[in-house]
């Protein structure tokens, strides 16, 4: 072959790798188009815009008011709300964690001080929820116990339901954050202890009086109330009002499916989009993890549903629970059953948010599952990951004996009766849906965990966040 030759055979090569090259990135370009098109087109059907952050302020009737969210991020994190001087709201909701817990199943009073893997003492029934965003949940709590009875947190025109003693009693607060900032203190596993006074009311009245007894707090507290300005007292609603103002300053929902939503179809990669299309189509996903209506778009229906997740307890030493489990042999978690008292609803629990999802250590009630492909595999095929099941990757205390598994399976919802089948890749996908494009990347945790104050106005110390 002549170098004349040669030379036009390189150049034939060349251009058919270009043009190969070429009619392959049409074909990409032309299949993202094509996702593009099918998952905008169900976002819209399912009414999600993915601008529900912005109607914050819209819907409160006023602007988020800073000062205030300081000083209940302040409050948040001080153990002066708890009679039993060694809890705060921050020890089972970290900003380490999403502002979730850092452990399976919490551990309130009589704990070692630590937020996060090492924290230790006696365990509660469930896992603290996160905080974040929870200005839009109609529902709250993993057995729904509280709820604004309109299905609108904003709305109190209906009440503020609440289990006894408080009932309707908190219906004139403003929010469902505001009513429900009046609890974590009474809760005797939680923050109160044993020691506690009679009645709600005045461990309420004693959590308002060792505040209004810091002069640090009645400054801050002078800045954002009148009446405190004056000379009055700081009330158990004016701190409520500021640990609810900082929950409300923690929405963070501005995540990749909310900027897709928008019209930017680059916020998401072509894996992420596939995994919604499943997510809303094949996978049935969005029967539960709803994102229209009262949902307010936090990919959640906010109903109760039986899932089939094993029942975790803590092992037989009574010094390793706080709390008496339900059952004959007190290693059961009956959920809705102990709000209504019908056993039609044992084993229920509320539908998870998803937003932020990936920022938990844990998921479900419980947290048995540690991993969020682990979790969304028990969605998936519940009988068979609740059978082949094993607690031996949870904390030591955690892996003993489990509570019978044959009750929760037989009360499993119709919707997840049936195995989902998808291909490995197809579960790539939707993991990286909910992992990746529900994250609002402002919600990393080195800056929520900026949000940690260096000191305390009343000089307590800090917890030992890991």
């Amino acid at each position: 072959m002549t170098l004349r030759c040669f030379e036009r055979v390189l150049v034939a090569l060349a251009t058919a790798v270009v043009l190969t090259l070429l009619l392959a990135r049409a074909a990409h370009a032309r299949r993202c188009s094509d996702v593009d098109e099918r998952l905008a087109e169900t976002l819209a059907r399912h009414g999600f815009t993915g601008a529900i952050e912005s109607t914050l302020e819209e819907r409160l009737g006023r602007r988020l008011d800073r000062k205030l969210a300081r000083l209940g991020r302040e409050l948040f994190y001080d153990s002066i709300l708890g009679l039993n001087d060694d809890n705060s709201c921050a020890g089972c909701h970290s900003p380490t964690a999403g502002f979730a817990d850092t452990q399976s199943i919490s551990i309130g009073i009589e704990s070692n001080g630590v937020v996060g893997p090492r924290r230790a003492g006696p365990r509660n029934q469930r896992r603290a929820p996160t905080v974040m965003n929870t200005a839009f949940y109609p529902t709250l709590m993993w057995n729904s116990r509280f709820f604004a009875a309109s299905g609108d947190p904003f709305d109190n025109r209906l009440g503020f339901s609440f289990t006894s003693p408080e009932g309707m009693s908190l219906s004139s607060l403003p929010h469902l954050l505001v009513a429900q900032a009046f609890i974590p203190p009474t809760e005797i596993t939680e923050m109160t202890g044993y020691e506690a006074p009679s009645s709600h009311d005045l461990v309420r009245e004693e959590v308002a009086a060792r505040v209004n007894a810091v002069e640090a707090y009645r400054r801050r507290f002078a800045r954002s109330f009148r009446a405190v300005k004056r000379g009055g007292d700081i009330t158990y609603e004016m701190i409520a009002t500021a640990i609810a103002e900082f929950e409300m300053s923690l929405t963070f929902a501005d995540a990749p499916i909310d900027r897709f939503a928008r019209g930017r179809r680059s916020a998401m990669t072509l894996e992420q989009k596939r995994g919604a299309l499943l997510f809303f189509g094949e996978a049935g996903c969005v029967g539960c993890h709803a994102v229209s209506g009262a949902s307010n778009e936090m990919f959640s229906d906010f109903k109760q549903h039986a899932i089939g997740v094993p029942q975790i307890v803590p092992t037989d030493d009574p010094a390793l629970s706080n709390v008496v489990f339900d059952g004959p042999n007190a290693d059961e978690d009956f959920g809705l059953e102990q709000v209504t008292g019908d056993p039609a609803d044992r084993y229920k629990f509320r539908t998870s948010p998803l937003r932020n999802v990936a920022l938990q250590p844990t998921f479900f009630h419980n947290g048995s599952f540690t991993s969020l492909e682990g979790a969304i595999r028990h969605h998936l095929d519940v009988r068979a990951s609740a059978l082949a099941y094993t607690n031996d990757h949870l904390a030591p205390d955690l892996q003993g004996e489990m509570g019978p598994l044959a009750p929760v399976l037989d009360a499993v919802d119709p919707l997840l009766k049936r195995p989902i089948r998808l291909t490995e890749r197809e579960i790539r996908w939707l993991v990286a849906f909910v992992g990746e494009a529900l994250l609002d990347p402002r919600a990393t945790p080195e800056r929520l965990s900026a949000l940690i104050p260096d000191e305390l106005p009343s000089g307590r110390e800090l917890h030992d966040f890991e």
